[in-house]
């Protein structure tokens, strides 16, 4: 029998397993600004609303994979992740943030309900025990290196804490 895990979002309650309903994922790829940031999740969520969609927030509080090292990352991590609480708090949705270590995953579960593994880090053993110590819900993103098979080994490594939210 499939576990349940679930969100609550617009005063419903929503089973992420249930795969005959849509739910949406979005936000801007990290957070630039408090402004701006709340700006996009009140406008994602007042259409998400309108179509009837569950919806949970998600933006990096910081980009470590950028081609040039010269690229825009972060506004500051802390900055971010209380943002993410704000858009939380104020807009009411979940939010969902990368992590890319495994002292990221702890730091960042006290302010996200849902932590991502990107793509390329997405075989990382350590990382992926780490993200599941946390006990929050765990999307792991299939790196293009891994065939669909391969996935249950990630999820493996995430159940090896007894975290079974993924």
């Amino acid at each position: 029998m499939p576990r349940k895990i679930e969100i609550v979002s617009y005063g419903k309650t929503f089973d992420l397993l249930n795969n005959k309903k849509l739910f949406l994922i979005s936000g801007p790829c990290v957070i630039e600004s408090q402004k701006q940031t709340l700006e996009i999740a009140k406008r994602i969520k007042e259409i998400a609303q309108k179509l009837e969609i569950p919806f949970i927030f998600k933006a990096s509080y910081k980009k470590a994979n950028r081609t040039s090292g010269e690229s825009f990352r972060s506004i500051g991590v802390q900055n971010s992740l209380e943002i993410l609480v704000e858009v939380r708090e104020k807009v009411k949705v979940p939010v969902l943030t990368d992590v890319h270590s495994e002292i990221e995953a702890a730091i960042a579960a006290d302010y996200a309900d849902v932590l991502q593994i990107p793509a390329f880090l997405s075989r990382q053993t350590e990382l992926l025990e780490a993200a599941g110590e946390t006990g929050r819900i765990i999307n792991i993103k299939k790196g293009q290196f891994l065939s669909p098979e391969d996935m249950k080994y990630q999820i493996q490594k995430v159940e090896s804490t007894g975290n079974k939210k993924y």
